[in-house]
């Protein structure tokens, strides 16, 4: 099959009932319980701190396994969506996930941490960082990964996550739509056998997705931290992907990067399916550019300011993702004003020697939070839906 037959099923498997960011335990419990009697394994593999169940979804009857989990951060919700969208693949039935089927048995874990995810916080209710305790197993989600990465003896790891809008595919005015990592298994950041075999399956979703967002797809600076999942997986001797599901223009719901990341899983579980003996070709994971920290959500060039009545200065803008009332709010937040050359923006407006302030009049500062602004007395929206 190739990337069109691929985007067909997407369309065709969508799970329409998960939409937007703002994903929790109550938006996948009814998709789980219309899986109990699909070929699906539905089990409840513990607890969180505050008592919330966390699920797992094994499918598939081949021999090698494949451990999934997402939403370790739960305000990373974008590879959440692409599980549920592959699993109404594999239960439908397609040539391709008949296939990895066939080969792979797959244990997911759609949201792992649903008390940060009710919450819309990185941390759980303990305000721990899930993905820094890997080794002292302090949370019982942590506990709740370690026991089943134990119990079922994965062949490869998935670790599913979303990042900001601030990262470029290297140092091009180009967004990292979709990141990816070999993570390192030693201080020294040894390309090691195991390490080849994950950059490998990488290379290959690089492949593919290069037809789809060219110079989009950005790696990871592979810096050791053993406190990190996926490098104490990889120093265990299983190959360990992580994926980071990111910007794509205008798609701050993330439902474009939805259906990248969903591509991505079923070329990586192909690939995985159809080769054995992995890792003699992964030199091409180097051709892909490491992420650089170089984009803003909103920068306004050529602004006339009122502190810097002397100069034109350019106002760069970060958004704030803010759950309110049960619904997530972009905020637009003053983060930069200076001369911003180096850096690129996912909406650029041009003030043409005008004075920024906000709606009263008032001197945009560091910090400051503007949903609108006004240019030369006109109101401009920063964020729009």
């Amino acid at each position: 099959m190739n990337i069109i037959d691929f985007q067909v099923l997407f369309r065709k498997h969508k799970e329409n009932d998960l939409f937007g960011r703002y994903i929790t335990n109550r938006d996948i419990k009814p998709l789980l319980s219309k899986l109990d009697d699909k070929n699906c394994q539905i089990t409840v593999i513990g607890k969180s701190v505050l008592e919330e169940e966390i699920y797992a979804v094994k499918i598939g009857s081949g021999s090698k396994k494949i451990l999934m989990w997402s939403q370790m951060h739960g305000n990373e919700s974008t590879t959440t969506k692409a599980i549920f969208d592959f699993i109404n693949t594999c239960v439908s039935g397609s040539e391709v996930t008949d296939a990895i089927l066939m080969e792979c048995t797959i244990v997911l874990i759609p949201i792992l941490n649903p008390d940060g995810a009710k919450e819309y916080t990185r941390v759980n209710a303990n305000k721990v960082d899930l993905n820094r305790d890997a080794q002292k197993l302090t949370q019982p989600e942590s506990l709740v990964l370690r026991k089943i990465f134990e119990s079922f003896k994965p062949n490869f790891c998935f670790n599913l996550h979303g990042q900001r809008t601030i990262f470029s595919a290297g140092k091009s005015n180009k967004s990292a739509t979709v990141s990816f990592l070999a993570p390192a298994q030693d201080e020294k950041c040894t390309v090691t056998s195991t390490r080849k075999i994950a950059m490998e399956v990488i290379a290959s979703i690089n492949v593919l997705l290069q037809q789809i967002i060219p110079n989009q797809i950005g790696v990871y600076d592979d810096a050791f931290n053993l406190n990190c999942v996926g490098d104490t997986f990889q120093m265990a001797g299983v190959p360990t992907i992580l994926f980071e599901a990111g910007h794509f223009k205008k798609d701050y719901q993330r439902e474009e990067t939805r259906k990248l990341i969903y591509l991505s899983y079923l070329e990586a579980l192909l690939y995985i399916s159809r080769h054995d003996n992995l890792g003699e070709n992964h030199q091409d994971y180097f051709n892909i550019p490491e992420n650089e920290k170089l984009f803003f959500d909103v920068i306004i060039r050529n602004a006339k300011h009122k502190e810097y009545l002397q100069e034109v200065v350019d106002i760069a803008f970060q958004f704030e993702e803010r759950l309110l009332g049960g619904t997530l709010e972009f905020i637009p937040v003053v983060t930069e004003i200076g001369k911003l050359d180096i850096y690129f923006a996912h909406k650029e407006i041009d003030a043409n020697m005008k004075v920024v302030s906000s709606l009263e009049d008032k001197v945009l500062k560091i910090n400051d939070e503007n949903v609108f602004v006004k240019i030369n007395n006109e109101k401009i929206a920063l964020f729009s839906k």
